[in-house]
């Protein structure tokens, strides 16, 4: 069996496997180690799990509503285990999938704990494989030491693993994977309440979105607690506890949801000279080349935008650029996310506080109780946000919470990358009725904001 690689990926989750193949389909001999499952965080124990889980949560929404559109519905009875029997059947079943496309693209799969030695050789248990290229795409985990105590919580990973529905759990962190779980558990039933530093949630999205996403936790009758003096966690016989403004707050169980890690330590990056933050991401040009010649990096391990489809395609424009000649690199501003907590945001653009040093910018708002919300009588509104270049008429930003957010974001933000104006807005026919043809009917700003004139946005 031959050692030599054009290639060497280390790490099996989206942007790995993606790089890999895409080398391979160049004509390039590639091994990819992976020390897990195949699929990583997203597949295995994140996005995709996640949503599933999201899925799950979402019914008693719909079961509630139900009843106003005329349905009669006995008692319904939520059993986490078979939803946990179920989504481990379907993780399986992506795992394979995950495999059959690695094989079927000719790249060799190697399971282990890979070890750079140098930079064109890298060690997996007894095996030494050598590559003129090596590519770093081991993603993130839960960071665990934010606080005392905090390594005895349960991580996102155990969360999506439960058996058994806690009745009460508090959640520290006010980031999307502590909102998204907040909303899943308190739809199956868990009385949750969520505590963070800041005055509101999700940090570095628009404001207005983080407001709203305030407002729809509440509504939600999930406790939070903003400006919280977070102090540490303690787990004994009897539950969970979160220390707080010198206050003991008691749950079954507790979710750090507190942020993530790149996963660069332990593997002999810093010994072979390859450049790494403080933080543990390495550091990487447009390009995602490292430090070190023919080491190159991609995904969360380089805490550029950590989202799946970013991963996938920084690996790709690296196998372009490597074997097929091309000089590609990812615009990561221009990346649509979403945040799926009930109801789910969708962001894509600047925010209104990072639109503002561009000049005079035209706010455009929608706020509104939508049909199906209205008729059920329910208290959940739909906000959109449009931002503009006053003096180019450019859309800067786009933003939505409210119900199909993210795959209303997912197609604005095709018009988005080519540059619309808020007049290519205006002249689209809109289909009604939806709730997305509010974006097409915005004809007046909301207001107007000049920091040359108020020093603020």
């Amino acid at each position: 069996m031959s050692n030599t690689f054009d290639l060497i990926v280390i790490g099996g989750g989206s942007g790995g496997v993606a790089a890999a193949r895409r080398a391979a389909s160049y004509g390039a001999k590639v091994a990819l180690i992976e020390r897990d499952r195949l699929g990583g965080t997203c597949v295995i124990r994140g996005c995709v799990p996640k949503k599933l889980m999201m899925y799950a949560g979402r019914f008693s929404h719909e079961l509630r509503d139900a009843a106003a559109f005329g349905w009669e519905i006995a008692q319904a009875r939520f059993d986490l285990a078979t939803w946990q029997e179920a989504k481990t059947r379907e993780i399986d079943r992506l795992e394979n999938v995950y495999r059959e496309l690695l094989d079927s693209s000719k790249v060799t799969v190697i399971a282990g704990t890979a070890r750079l030695l140098s930079a064109e050789s890298v060690q997996v248990d007894q095996r030494v494989l050598s590559a003129r290229n090596i590519l770093i795409a081991t993603g993130s985990s839960p960071g665990r030491d934010a606080l005392p105590g905090l390594s005895l919580a349960m991580t996102s990973d155990d969360i999506l693993n439960l058996k058994v529905l806690p009745k009460r759990l508090g959640v520290l962190g006010g980031g999307y994977i502590g909102l998204e779980f907040a909303s899943i558990l308190a739809g199956m039933g868990s009385q949750v309440s969520v505590f963070f530093r800041s005055d509101l949630p999700l940090r570095g999205f628009d404001r207005a979105l983080r407001e709203r996403a305030a407002a729809n936790l509440k509504l939600q009758h999930i406790q939070v607690h903003p400006n919280s003096n977070l102090q540490g966690v303690q787990v004994d016989d009897s539950g969970s506890a979160i220390l707080c403004d010198h206050r003991s707050h008691r749950f079954d169980a507790v979710l750090n949801a507190t942020g993530r890690h790149p996963n660069s330590r332990g593997m002999g990056l810093e010994e072979a000279g390859v450049a790494i933050q403080e933080n543990g991401a390495i550091v990487v040009d447009a390009y995602s080349r490292s430090s070190v010649p023919g080491v190159y990096a991609i995904g969360d391990v380089t805490n550029r935008k950590n989202l799946t489809p970013v991963a996938i395609a920084e690996g790709r424009a690296f196998a372009d650029n490597l074997f097929n000649g091309e000089r590609r690199h990812v615009d990561h501003a221009s990346a649509a996310t979403a945040v799926f907590t009930t109801p789910p945001l969708g962001s894509v653009g600047l925010s209104e506080q990072d639109a503002a040093v561009v000049g005079r910018l035209r706010i455009y708002e929608a706020e509104f109780r939508p049909m199906k919300a209205a008729f059920a009588g329910a208290a959940t509104k739909t906000y959109m946000k449009v931002i503009v270049q006053d003096s180019t008429d450019k859309v800067l930003g786009i933003h939505m919470a409210g119900e199909d957010a993210p795959e209303i974001i997912q197609s604005l933000a095709v018009a988005y990358n080519m540059g619309a104006t808020k007049s290519d807005f205006d002249r689209t026919i809109a289909v009604h009725p939806t709730a997305a043809e509010e974006f097409m009917l915005m004809r007046m700003p909301s207001r107007v904001v000049d920091v040359a004139q108020t020093g603020r946005a």
